[in-house]
């Protein structure tokens, strides 16, 4: 057999290219990992995608009058409406 006179033939090239495609390969494999630990614990599931609060409307009204969001005719208006 003739093998060439450098067994890789690239040179420096071939040990940088060998190197890079190497950090690729580790760096995939560990993304991968964390990425399912991850997806399978829920780490990174948005706050706001949770179940609502069981607040209910007269709750809600409640609040809005206490902030004072509305004044005392609106809240008693829209509270027979409700309890209607």
């Amino acid at each position: 057999m003739f093998w060439p006179q450098h067994m890789m033939g690239y040179g420096w090239v071939g040990w940088l290219v060998g190197g890079l495609v190497m950090l690729l390969f580790w760096g995939g494999l560990i993304a991968l990992v964390v990425f399912s630990i991850r997806a399978f614990t829920g780490a990174n599931r948005n706050k706001t995608t949770q179940a609502p609060s069981e607040e209910t409307a007269l709750d809600i009204l409640k609040r809005r009058y206490a902030q004072g969001e509305i004044d005392k005719a609106e809240y008693e208006a829209i509270r027979r409406d409700i309890e209607t």
